[in-house]
């Protein structure tokens, strides 16, 4: 299945090895979470270069996460010894520090294949995928190998995907923040948002 086809469809399910805050193995099942938003995260390979960047941003944003009722899960095509590894080099050695979100180890790429970001038969590109509390995708963005993503956008999604689904007749126009003004989805909601702000 494409990405883009992925979005308002049911999240491809796994269950996976993992390591977890605590450091031990673990499995994580996907659907299992249900009740719960997921921010499932793809990178490439565990030490390499922008990869740690992003897990540790991540991490220092992990308690807004959670305060959202939103988890944290991050992939890539390591083992979960490789995880631990990783987790076990400190941050000034390159390593990602004792981070408190599971790294699943997707050592057959068969996760990676399901969400259709596999590059190469090889790694993960940078996919991000906002999954609801019914298991639903409404959200993807995909980088390509070189490219970061912004933390705080992804926690800007859950705040708005949040807010519509509370708010169901209204949505989130571009740039939107929590406390923002959202727009009524009529015409004349349009135009009552557009002036006053679209100048």
């Amino acid at each position: 299945m494409s990405v883009c086809t992925l979005v308002t469809q049911q999240a491809p399910d796994f269950t996976a090895d993992a390591v977890m805050p605590d450091n031990s193995f673990g499995q994580i099942t996907l659907s299992a979470l249900r009740g719960k938003y997921v921010l499932l995260f793809f990178y490439p390979l565990d030490f390499t270069f922008v990869c740690p960047s992003e897990i540790i941003a991540f991490n220092k944003k992990l308690d807004a996460f959670k305060s959202r009722n939103c988890e944290v899960i991050g992939v890539s095509v390591d083992s979960k010894f490789t995880h631990l590894a990783w987790k076990n080099t400190s941050i000034d050695d390159g390593g990602i520090g004792n981070i408190q979100y599971p790294l699943v180890a997707d050592l057959n790429k068969g996760i990676a294949r399901s969400y259709g970001i596999l590059f190469n038969d090889a790694v993960a590109l940078r996919g991000l995928f906002l999954i609801d509390t019914k298991g639903v995708i409404r959200h993807a963005v995909i980088n390509d190998l070189p490219l970061g993503r912004s933390v705080d956008e992804a926690l800007r999604m859950v705040d708005a995907l949040q807010f519509v689904e509370t708010h169901g007749d209204q949505v989130c126009p571009a740039n939107w923040k929590e406390g923002e003004d959202a727009m009524k989805p009529t015409a004349e909601g349009v135009a009552s948002y557009l002036a006053k702000h679209g100048k």
